[in-house]
Formats: structure tokens, sequence, C-alpha cells
């Protein structure tokens, strides 16, 4: 049972095939059947339901899964020590990020990262918030950005910054030409909001109600850009993180109108898993990522 094996195991699982399984591991599928096979036996249970398609662990392939993922977070663990005795800074670090902050910010703290760590690799991810958690959780990142996080036993959510929520409308609405909205002036507008099953979207319901506004939802999307060209085409107007709608406004494709008074903000947070002993380039970039915020915050 090698550490290559319990690799194959866990990709099998996260990809239910055998044959993505193989190709990531840069084996054949035929060997990644027979190593398969050959575990099963060693361990005298199946581990997969192939009946099925795409195939599922089976119970005891759900307890061996965990014991392969606790495996290998120890074998990282123990090579970020090594290369801590060293002083070795070289190294990969994955980084899983919303898309709102990752195309906005991401570009220019990657380019900040590679000025200081020359000989170190940034691998970027860009997911929906709850796969970002996932990733951390599943040691599939070392470090998630997302908003409205919530520490659990397992993953630390450190607050990171708080970004501003403004009206964004279309350039020729009414409201184009004011700089501050009060809440009140939404009433009976129609909105282009998030689906219901975001939190931002929770967020900005109960300000709306904490209000005591009412708004005609014309549509809802599960991502920023999608909204963003709702709104710039007049199908409503929307509450959206001023940070990420800059360009836009410089393009004159949207208007951002700043509430009034300022008391709604989206929370972000960087998350990653408890105890988690990093290497030098993640705890780095760790620090890079505070700097950054404080210097935007000056």
């Amino acid at each position: 049972m090698t550490l290559a094996n319990l690799r194959l195991i866990r990709d099998v699982a996260q990809f239910r095939s055998v044959s993505k399984a193989a190709q990531g591991n840069e084996i054949s599928q035929s060997a990644a059947s027979q190593t398969l096979t050959d575990l099963e036996r060693e361990l005298g249970v199946s581990l997969f339901d192939r009946s099925k398609r795409p195939i599922a662990a089976t119970a005891a392939g759900k307890i061996f899964l965990n014991f392969c993922r606790e495996v290998l977070r120890k074998q990282e663990e123990l090579q970020s020590e090594l290369d801590i005795l060293r002083k070795k800074l070289n190294g990969v670090v994955r980084i899983a990020a919303i898309y709102s902050v990752g195309l906005s910010e991401m570009s220019q703290i990657e380019e900040r990262f590679r000025e200081r760590y020359p000989e170190a690799d940034l691998a970027i991810s860009y997911l929906r918030p709850e796969r970002v958690w996932e990733a951390v959780e599943r040691d599939e990142a070392d470090l998630g950005l997302m908003s409205y996080a919530e520490s659990s036993r397992d993953i630390l959510a450190l607050p990171w910054r708080k970004e501003e929520m403004v009206v964004a409308v279309a350039p020729g609405h009414r409201f184009a030409g004011h700089e501050f909205l009060s809440p009140g002036e939404m009433e009976g507008e129609e909105f282009v909001g998030f689906d219901d099953n975001l939190p931002i979207q929770s967020h900005i319901e109960r300000y709306l109600r904490e209000h005591k506004v009412n708004v005609e939802v014309a549509m809802h999307f599960d991502n920023l850009q999608m909204i963003k060209e709702a709104v710039a085409h007049g199908a409503g107007i929307s509450i959206l993180p001023r940070r990420v709608i800059l360009n836009d406004i410089k393009a004159e494709r949207l208007v951002g109108l700043r509430l009034e008074p300022p008391d709604l903000f989206r929370p972000l947070y960087i998350i990653h898993r408890r105890r988690r002993l990093f290497n030098g380039v993640t705890a780095g970039l760790l620090a890079l990522l505070k700097e950054e915020e404080r210097s935007n915050a000056a």
C-alpha cells in the first residue's frame, strides 16, 4: 500500500471514474484497475460499487477514503516541516477563490507573489462559494477566499475585509444621475438578485426588510457577471459589491450609487484547515493577502 495507491483511490472517489483517476495519476486505465483490484483483495472488501455509473464508494470505501486523505495530509505536513527545516521557500501554493474576488484581485496579488517568491508556483482555482469551502476541507486547496464564511471544527475563517455594497444601475436609469440613494428610494423597483440559496441574497433581503423596502424581483442568477449584464441591459437595479463593478463604472456600463447611510457591506474571509502546518510560500501568501488588505484600507 503506497502513497501513489492512496492518491489513486482518493482520485477515483473524487472523479467517480477509474479512467479519469488513471489519467490524473499518469498511469494506464488497466494499471489503475489492477491496483484497485489488488487493494480490495488485500483489504478483503469492495471499495467501489462498479455496477453504478458513475461508480460510487461503498461504505467500506468511504472509511478507506478517509484513511487515504488523512495519510496524504500527514505526508504533506511532513514535507512542509522538512521544507521549513531546509529553509526552502520554493513549492506550490493552491488557492481557491470565489469568482468575484478572483477575477478582480488575483492578477495583482499573483504579480506581487511572483516578485517575492520567483521559484514558487501559485495555482489558482475560481469556484462557487460552496466549492471553495469543499476544496479547503478536502485538501484540494491550501487557502480559500470567500464571503460569508464561519469557522467550523475543521476550518478556520479569518476576517479579510468588508466590501461596501452599492446600488448598481444602467447609465440610462433615472437614478443614474444620483451619487447617493436611500433605501426607501428603491421601493417598488425592478430588481436583479442572486439565487435564493446564496448567502449574499439572504444578506440583501435582510437589509431590505430592516429598511421596510419592497422590490420586484425581475430575475435572479447565481453569479455576479450575469447580474451585471442584466443590469447593464436595463433589466432592473441590483445591490452589488462596489469593488467588483469598478471596471464597469469606468467603462460607463454601470453606475454605482452609494447607499445613504452606508451600512451594507459584504464580508470576505480567508479560510484554511485548522492546525495546518504551512510551508514557507503558503505562509508567505497568507501574509501577502493581509498586507494587500492593509494597504487598500489605508
